[in-house]
């Protein structure tokens, strides 16, 4: 019997700017991102503690733009088992051979119904760091703390969409088995927001309606996980050492975290520092309710206001 198809967490996440050569300077100067290989001219990277070849890719554009954001099944087979179950319910899929993407193997690509454009994928290079930059600890990639924020690890990645939100989550949850944590609903209404995981983070991703901005496949913010407030803290330094602005520090409601927003100055693409929050480790999890009255305690439980961050983001 052939198992369901199953994705097993977030891989990457491809970005487009016009301004490659300052972009690269906030990722892997500022933010603290090490390359991992820049193969016809687009630029891989991964934070000190991610194993995957990257978790983000820079590739020059004449507009700032995801390319794709790119999701790892749990099992080989899973990509073909999502290919199949996804034309079946009429959506259309794109083969990706083997090595058009620098350390990955053969893949699908497709849109969601907003046109935000996914990429699934098993087979994927694990690099070491190079002499001199890899960690002296087994179970850790390059040394902490080299340069810049520093973060660990990917965490996830917020889409809006003028569309309907509610329609996007039940997509999501048929066709690739995300499942709901938390969400706002309007009393008697739809949903408008909702945060959803294939593992126990919070989320994995988030979609939220947004009518401030046109267009149905719009990048939020995606994020990056630092390990503790005092990390945080930081990261504020250093960014305004910088003089790059940013909004927060914060503590969401919603997820219990902690956040920084900052923009990219090269592309504009908006990235969450992000940390702290709580793990879903129980089966029978019952989605959290929020309603718009909430939401001085859901967007912000305390500090810097996070809707000041909210304004234009950028194509998906």
């Amino acid at each position: 019997m052939m198992l369901v198809p199953e994705i097993a967490k977030l891989g990457h996440i491809a970005l487009i700017t016009p301004n490659l050569e300052k972009s690269l300077w906030f990722f892997r100067d500022v933010l603290g991102l090490e390359e991992s290989e820049e193969k016809e001219g687009t630029h891989y990277l991964r934070a000190w503690g991610d194993f995957e070849h990257h978790t983000l890719s820079l590739t020059a554009g004449d507009r700032s733009h995801v390319d794709h954001i790119g999701w790892r099944t749990k099992r080989p087979e899973d990509v073909e088992g999502f290919a199949e179950m996804l034309e079946k319910a009429g959506t259309e899929v794109k083969w990706i051979e083997a090595g058009h993407e620098a350390g990955q193997g053969r893949a699908i690509r497709f849109q969601l119904p907003s046109k935000h454009p996914f990429e699934i994928y098993y087979d994927m290079e694990k690099p070491k760091a190079p002499e001199g930059l890899k960690s002296v600890l087994k179970n850790q990639t390059y040394k902490s703390w080299r340069k810049g924020v520093s973060p660990r690890r990917i965490d996830h990645v917020n889409l809006a969409t003028n569309m309907d939100p509610g329609g996007i989550h039940t997509w999501l949850s048929e066709n690739l088995g995300f499942k709901m944590r938390e969400y706002i609903k309007i009393p008697n209404g739809p949903v408008v927001s909702g945060w959803m995981s294939v593992t126990p983070l919070v989320h994995d991703v988030a979609v939220m309606g947004d009518t401030t901005n046109a267009g149905p496949n719009r990048l939020h913010h995606l994020a990056y996980w630092l390990d503790n407030a005092q990390d945080l803290l930081r990261a504020a330094d250093i960014l305004s050492e910088e003089s790059i602005k940013f909004v927060g520090p914060g503590k969401h409601g919603i997820s219990q975290a902690m956040y920084i927003y900052v923009k990219d100055p090269g592309s504009g693409h908006r990235v969450e520092i992000f940390t702290n929050g709580y793990l879903i480790f129980e089966p029978d999890w019952e989605p959290i309710e929020w309603t718009p009255k909430d939401m001085e305690l859901g967007l912000t439980f305390w500090g810097e206001n996070a809707v000041a961050g909210n304004e234009d983001t950028t194509e998906a």
